[in-house]
Formats: C-alpha cells, structure tokens, sequence
C-alpha cells in the first residue's frame, strides 16, 4: 500500500517521436520516459518511475499516451496546474504533460488500459511536402482506398495477427481484437484510424504496409486474407516507416487519456 504522504497520478504527455529512442528508457539513448522522469525528479528531488499504456517505437508520436507515477500528495494538492507547469518547464519542447488526474493507489496505466488507439498518416501527392515530411509517410503514386478498405476489413475482430508481427517480438501470442479500423482521406492526406485490446510489435506499421501494398495493386484482398491466415510475416509487404504513426488514445474504466486533454 502506498503512504499517505503519496498521491499516485496519470498523466497525458504528447511528444515528437524525431527526438527520441522510443518510449521505454534505455542505456546510452534519449527517450521519452527518461526525459519524463528527470524531470519529475528534479520536481520530487528524488527518482521517479512512470509507466506508460504502450511502449512507442524510435520516431512514433504521441497525442495522448497514458503514463502514472507517485509523486508527494502535498505538492500535488498544493496545485493541480502548477504541478503540470513545473512538469512543462523542465521539459524539452518536444514533450508535454498535456493532462493530469488523481487516480486510485492501485491503478496501472499499462495494465488497467482496455483498449489503445493509433493513427497512421500518409501524404498521397507526386510531390513530399516540405512541411509535413515528418508527419506522413509520402506515397507519390495514387492509393485505390477502396481496395485498402476492403483489406482492412479482413482485420476486424479477435484473430491471429503472426503475419503483422515483428521478428523481434516477445509477446507470448499473437491474438489480438481491432474494434477499429477506418480509412479516410482529406485532400492529399490519408489516415488510417486502428483501435484494439492490444498491439504486438510493430503491428500497425505491418498493417499500413500491407494496406499500402493492396492500395497499390502489389497485393489483392484475397492475398491479404491468405496471408493472416498462414501467419507468415516473411510474405508480407515491407513496414511502414515509424514518422507517419501517432498514439492517440487509451481507454479505461469510466474515461479516455483523451478526455483528459488540457484538465487538472
């Protein structure tokens, strides 16, 4: 149990995947959950762990992951705002604390997290655009949506998903269930919305890439469909790139991490 002089939080933070190593800290590289902590230490004046709703790969981005830690109950009660301030202050540019929340002294921002969203964005024009190059996947030949769409249906519901799973994956299985999964385009963009349970490495660049694939008639439906059921990533399209990918939700009992955007 933990003491009365602690509060355990969530926070919401959004950073620029281009800055960092991923989320999950490691030796000799900068990433995200080690840039958090120090700064949460400087503000506790001791060490601070945090953990985080998913673990995102060298240059995805993030809107709203889903992180808690325990800090002192009487700085956090003195001021919500202020807390999230500090935070901000000590924090490079390129994240933010966007949202924070007093939360129950046996919740999990990992384990407690129902269901996860991302969103991948690709930039469909003959030419790159200077000022959304790290924010999509350029693709300058024409996209059939209709042929994407039809493919991602086949991912729908609780599946095997061994043919979008990295080699380096350790999760014990590849079962998953996507509740989620739209294609829409605005003008030059395409996004592709994908929601599940859970998600194993790599898995929705490994999608984006064989959505891609079949919107670029390398690969029919019936190809895809072949493909998720023998389960064999070796035949299936190249990963798409981590920039054009963003975490953009976490559901939990009773709220979302996005509803907590801009609240203290």
């Amino acid at each position: 149990m933990m003491g009365h002089d602690m509060q355990r939080i969530a926070m919401v933070v959004e950073f620029d995947g281009r800055a960092f190593h991923g989320w999950q800290q490691q030796d000799n590289a900068v990433t995200v959950q080690a840039t958090l902590q120090q700064a949460l230490e400087k503000i506790e004046g001791k060490p601070v762990t945090t953990y985080a709703a998913g673990r995102t790969d060298t240059g995805v981005h993030a809107e709203a992951l889903l992180v808690h830690c325990d800090v002192s109950a009487k700085r956090w009660h003195r001021s919500h705002l202020a807390y999230l301030h500090g935070c901000n202050h000590l924090l490079p540019e390129t994240v933010r604390v966007v949202g924070v929340k007093a939360v129950a002294d046996d919740f999990h921002a990992r384990f407690d997290c129902q269901g996860r969203a991302y969103r991948y964005q690709i930039w469909n024009r003959n030419s790159a655009s200077a000022l959304q190059q790290w924010r999509h996947w350029w693709m300058p030949r024409s996209l059939d949506l209709e042929l994407m769409q039809q493919a991602g249906l086949l991912c729908m519901g609780t599946q095997d998903f061994s043919a979008l799973r990295a080699a380096g994956c350790q999760a014990a299985h590849a079962i998953r269930t996507i509740s989620r999964l739209d294609i829409e385009q605005d003008g030059h963009c395409i996004f592709i919305h994908v929601a599940a349970d859970a998600f194993i490495y790599h898995m929705v660049r490994n999608l984006v890439g064989n959505l891609v694939a079949a919107g670029l008639g390398k690969m029919s439906p019936d190809d895809f469909k072949r493909l998720l059921e023998e389960g064999d990533r070796s035949k299936g399209a190249a990963t798409a790139p981590a920039h054009g990918l963003y975490f953009v939700n976490a559901r939990y009992e009773g709220f979302t991490s996005r509803d907590l955007i801009g609240s203290c």
